[in-house]
Order: C-alpha cells, then sequence, then structure tokens
C-alpha cells in the first residue's frame, strides 16, 4: 500500500544495495520482469526496446536480452552511444550480444511490442529534441506500449506530463507504486500497472518511513469501525447536517443519507423552519430540528450526544455559515466542511485555520475541489503552480491544521502530520451533481462512531468510489447511499468479519 517518492524509491534501492545486494542484481531482476510482462502481453511477433542512458535503459538490456534467449525476435533502439553507458547500464549493455539501431523514428518499424525504457521514473526536466520526436512516434506507431517503471515523459513524483509521454498499455514498476502511478495525469498513461518484486526487502520501510500510502483498505483496517454485538445505536454516534433554506435543501439531506448509511446510529437535520415541512416530507429515517438562528444551533450542540457535524451542502454563502462553523469549532465537535462553508471563508481564510487551531484537536475534515481549493490555499495553488496535488493537499493540511481531501479522479486526503493517501478507485460516472455532499455525509458518519479525521476521510473517500462502481453508469447522487450496503458487504468478507 506504501507509495514511494523517486527519492525514496532510490533511498530504498541505496539501503539494499548496503545490505549487500548488488545494484546489478537488482537490475537483473527488474529486466527479466520486464520480459515476463512482455510475454504475457504479446505472445508472438517483434519486439522493439527503447532503451535510454540510464538505469531504465539498463533494465531494457536486460529484458531484451531474456526475451532473445526465449527465443523472441528483439531488437534494441539506444539514445546514447553504446560506449558512453555508466555503470550497471554499461554492464547491462554488454550482456546485449547484438548491434543496436539507430535512435531514430523508423527503426521502429512495425512491431508486435514495443517496451519503453527510455526515461522511468526520474524525470524532472521537460523532453526535447530527438526524445520528444521519438516518443511521438511510438505513440503515433500503434503497437502496444510496456513501459518500464513508469511510461517515459512522465515525473515520477508529480505525475506531470514533462512535454510529450508515452501512452502505455501496462506498465511495470519495483517494489513500490510511485505518485505518478495514481495521480492524473500520470496514472492515464499507465495502462495497467504491474508491481514487481526485485529483491528489495520490505524492511527497508522501516528506515525510510513513507507519509504516502495508496487509498485502499489495507491502508485502514485497523481504523475501520464494526459494530459490537452488545452495542447500540447510541453508541455509534449522532450526526447534525446544517440544511439551507427552502431552496437549496437537497444537498444537507444527501448528506444526511450518506451519514446514516455510513453507520452514524443518529441523524439529524439541523433545518430552517421555512423548510421543516419540506425537509420532514423527504426524510424517514433522518430526524428533522428547527434551528434558524447560531443562537439555536448553539443550544442544539449543547448536547453532547450529538457528536459530529456538517456544515456546507446548500448552506448558503456568507456570515450566518460563517458563524455556524465558529460555533461548532467551539462546541468542538468532529467536523466536515464542505462546498459554502468554505466559500464562506474564501476572502479571509486564516480566520477559519485560526478557529480550527484554537479548537486544539485535528478533528476537522475540510473537503474542497478544485474550484474551491485555490479560494483557501491561494499559496498552495497560484504560487506554487507546478507542485504535485499530492505536495498541495499536504501544504494545505499543514496550514489549515485540517485533515485537508482535495476531490476528483485521483482523491487525495492529507493530515497536518504529513500522512497522506491517494485514491484511485473512483469511476468517470461519479462526477455528478450532489456526490460530493453525500461523501461529506459518509464521512461525518464515520467520525460520528469514533473514527480519527484522517481515517475517516480516507475510509470515506474509498467508499464513496467503490460505491460508485456498485451503482455503475447511469449513477446519481441518491444512488450512493443506497448501494452502500453493498460495499459493506465486500469490505467485511475482504476483513474476515462475519455478518
Amino acid at each position: 500500500m506504501e507509495v514511494l517518492t523517486t527519492t525514496e524509491m532510490e533511498r530504498a534501492d541505496r539501503l539494499t544495495i548496503a545490505a549487500g545486494t548488488p545494484g546489478f542484481a537488482l537490475m537483473m531482476s527488474a529486466g527479466q520482469a520486464v520480459a515476463e510482462a512482455a510475454m504475457d502481453l504479446v505472445g508472438e511477433g517483434p519486439i522493439i526496446v527503447v532503451a535510454g542512458r540510464g538505469n531504465n535503459g539498463g533494465d531494457g538490456f536486460v529484458a531484451a536480452a531474456e526475451l532473445a534467449a526465449r527465443g523472441r525476435e528483439v531488437s534494441v533502439i539506444l539514445l546514447c552511444e553504446r560506449d558512453s553507458l555508466q555503470g550497471d547500464a554499461a554492464l547491462a549493455a554488454k550482456g546485449w550480444k547484438f548491434p543496436v539501431l539507430p535512435f531514430n523514428p523508423p527503426a521502429i518499424g512495425k512491431p508486435a511490442l514495443i517496451i519503453d525504457a527510455l526515461f522511468g521514473a526520474g524525470l524532472n526536466r521537460p523532453v526535447k529534441g530527438e526524445p520528444y520526436e521519438m516518443i511521438k512516434a511510438i505513440n503515433a506507431n500503434g503497437a502496444p506500449v510496456l513501459a518500464v517503471d513508469l511510461p517515459s515523459g512522465i515525473n515520477g513524483t508529480s505525475g506531470a506530463v514533462m512535454g510529450v509521454a508515452i501512452n502505455a498499455v501496462e506498465t511495470v514498476t519495483f517494489f513500490r507504486r510511485k505518485p505518478a502511478h495514481l495521480l492524473l495525469p500520470g496514472r492515464m498513461h499507465c495502462g495497467r500497472v504491474r508491481v514487481a518484486d526485485i529483491g528489495i526487502e520490505a524492511q527497508v520501510l522501516d528506515e525510510i518511513r513513507p507519509q504516502t500510502s495508496e487509498n485502499i483498505p489495507l491502508a485502514w483496517q485497523t481504523s475501520f469501525p464494526v459494530p459490537r454485538i452488545d452495542g447500540h445505536k447510541y453508541a455509534r454516534g449522532h450526526a447534525v447536517v446544517v440544511s439551507g433554506d427552502i431552496v437549496s435543501t437537497g444537498a444537507a439531506r444527501l448528506s444526511a443519507r450518506g451519514a446514516l448509511r455510513a453507520g452514524a446510529g443518529l441523524v439529524t437535520l439541523a433545518s430552517p423552519r421555512e423548510a421543516l415541512v419540506v425537509n420532514a416530507a423527504a426524510l424517514t429515517a433522518v430526524m428533522v430540528r428547527a434551528v434558524d438562528t447560531v443562537v439555536e444551533f448553539a443550544e442544539l450542540l449543547n448536547d453532547r450526544r450529538f457528536n459530529a457535524c456538517v456544515i456546507g451542502p446548500g448552506a448558503g454563502v456568507g456570515g450566518r455559515t460563517r458563524d455556524l462553523v465558529h460555533t461548532a469549532l467551539s462546541a468542538k465537535r468532529h467536523l466536515v466542511l464542505d462546498a459554502d462553508a468554505l466559500t464562506s471563508f474564501a476572502e479571509a481564510p486564516d480566520r477559519l485555520f485560526e478557529a480550527i487551531r484554537q479548537s486544539d484537536d485535528p478533528r476537522v475534515v475540510l473537503t474542497p475541489h478544485e474550484g474551491e481549493f485555490p479560494r483557501l490555499f491561494s499559496d498552495s495553488s497560484n504560487k506554487h503552480p507546478n507542485r504535485s496535488k499530492l505536495e498541495r493537499v499536504r501544504d494545505a493540511a499543514q496550514r489549515s491544521l485540517a485533515v485537508v481531501l482535495l476531490k476528483g479522479p485521483d482523491t487525495v486526503v492529507a493530515s497536518p502530520d504529513g500522512r497522506a493517501t491517494i485514491a484511485a478507485n473512483a469511476p468517470p460516472w461519479l462526477a455528478t451533481a450532489g456526490a460530493g455532499d453525500v461523501l461529506a455525509g459518509i464521512i461525518a458518519g464515520l467520525l460520528a462512531q469514533g473514527v480519527a479525521a484522517f481515517e475517516a476521510a480516507s475510509i470515506g473517500v474509498w467508499m464513496h468510489g467503490e460505491a460508485a462502481r456498485e451503482a455503475g453508469p447511469g449513477l446519481i447522487a441518491e444512488d450512493l447511499p443506497e448501494v452502500l450496503p453493498a460495499v459493506f458487504r465486500r469490505l467485511y468478507d475482504v476483513f474476515g468479519i462475519e455478518y
């Protein structure tokens, strides 16, 4: 589940070599894994390896030699002069007993498979010149591409396209995924990702201590809430969702339904009196409470049983919403701030961050999308436009002292302590009106059950994506809470929990 930056991966290599495994042995294992993947992809026909001058190219030479030894027709196109290769890459090239082809697009020909061993994950500058033309020619060729470690042209840490990038059908990476395998646009260039064991022991992670994980159940299994046989609804928390006025009540109801389906024992909708009948008529298991003023909201929160709160969906932008947020923070409730609650602080985000700081507990989850994020965190977005999504969200969490969840097809959750998860399970049909409101409610439902904020946000994001997969194409937001029981059943099966 761990995700390593390119720097962390280099350190894993160094630690393994220092422990007695030669670097060339790692390269041999990597190249053999690439050859295995190539054999799986195409059963016959010529294979072209496009190799660079670094270790990625060395992996390509090992793969070429292995494929040739298995009787496959293989050629190698090399970016540089063969004699200019150094280190392990030079040793790998010596194992290739055949000539290399000139580095030009016509040399590609019409292969059954192209193995991209040009740059890999370490690229940190734009692709130009001959490599640029070669990558364009590979993409235009029509043959499937197998990428070594990462499609050439993708920055391994940010996932950015450095001018141009290979479009692979499969990528073989080593030991652990990199952020670019999960972040967009990098993930879209990778195709299927195969993680190969090349002899690096998992114990090196104890020294590296990576803080980023793929958002999968293994990352938060120990925090997942399971009802006790002797439990009752009051033990599972009571979430409050703040409703907007009569013309904007639907968002809050979506959140409330999400919180209830996520496992909160009780959920109450705090509704303006003018919208009370509308909300009450549309809800059954969710209770409705008349709350018009900030004072009434504070009185509601005097009851300690209301332990989690959602403010934002349909709440309206302005001073009243800001006051509601300050009230919930003063009451030290677990709090999810979404939509209008975030926009209400766009002119003075530091007021929100200071209020969170004064609440003296990282119990707050902020859930912006890419349009809302720069309104709160202009320093992370506008002044550093080339920073990765992961870096921006991690900085935002440290600045706000809240758990920050930046929504999208590669949703990132980050905690003020530096931990982060990247989700890759959201299908495209999840991009629909109201889906974010349901997500806010799911997170609040988990918070109500006592799940810590970072874990609640990560679990909520994963379950949200899986619910969309369960519902399938044609999904609307109302479907998401209704398919959560199927997601729970799958999780229970994975975790070995009886139900």
